[in-house]
């Protein structure tokens, strides 16, 4: 072979293995979020808990609501914040309201910040578990039922519990 095949070979599989390298980031960077929590992704799914009640702390959950862009619908915490104390379940709810004529089906994802609480948040209930199905104009309360685990870090007094809120599906 001459010198150009052998570096056009060699240039080929340089380039599918950055391609299939690509790919491989992606389930790479869940597992990884997932086992250091950092990007504050939450569990998909209810969790156990225990109530361990740390009356001695408090610690300030904020609730924000987001929309993708371009999203028909009124999303909002019914609440902006809550002093919970560690250990302790509580309950919030968020607002959604389908803004048009349609059935529409949604889905809220959570994000915790900082990144480094996020496996210190434990959602009990969540709207966030399953889609959620709007009649037209539709607006509803729902729920979410959460504990802060007395073991998070004490230099961490806040916390923000937020949720992008988007259509899934559009049904006449």
């Amino acid at each position: 072979m001459s010198g150009n095949k052998i570096l056009t070979v060699k240039l080929i599989a340089l380039c599918a293995a950055m391609f299939g390298f690509g790919f491989a980031l992606v389930p790479l960077y869940d597992v990884f979020c997932q086992i250091t929590g950092i990007g504050g992704r939450t569990a998909d799914g209810p969790q156990q808990v225990t109530e361990n009640v740390d009356v001695n702390r408090t610690v300030r959950v904020e609730f924000v609501g987001a929309l993708a862009s371009g999203a028909p619908w009124e999303f909002r915490p019914n609440v902006s914040h809550m002093e919970v104390h560690p250990g302790q379940l509580y309950e919030t709810q968020y607002f959604a309201r389908n803004l048009t004529g349609s059935t529409l089906i949604g889905h809220a994802t959570p994000s915790v910040s900082p990144g480094s609480a996020a496996k210190y948040f434990k959602k009990v209930q969540c709207f966030c578990f399953t889609s959620q199905e709007f009649a037209p104009h539709e607006g509803r309360d729902m729920p979410v039922l959460f504990m802060v685990d007395p073991d998070l870090p004490a230099h961490i007094d806040t916390v923000t519990l937020g949720y992008t809120f988007f259509a899934l599906d559009q049904r006449s």
